[in-house]
């Protein structure tokens, strides 16, 4: 049926956002015409190539509570 099924979404991940970013990625939802999951998506997979594509190998920076 596909040319390669592992290439099908049926991976979840749960993701918590407070208030202010739920807010946040829904108004730029709403202004692209996208669901928030499909933003959410591609923000991650672009940080993620990001993040990959850097010359030094530092981790995922982290934000101190």
């Amino acid at each position: 049926m596909y040319p390669d099924p592992k290439r099908v979404r049926n991976n979840r991940i749960m993701l918590r956002l407070d208030d202010y970013e739920h807010d946040l990625v829904s108004a730029l939802a709403n202004y692209q015409g996208e669901s928030m999951a499909t933003i959410a998506r591609m923000i991650i997979m672009r940080e993620a190539a990001a993040v990959l594509a850097c010359d030094n190998n530092a981790s995922i920076p982290r934000n101190a509570a």
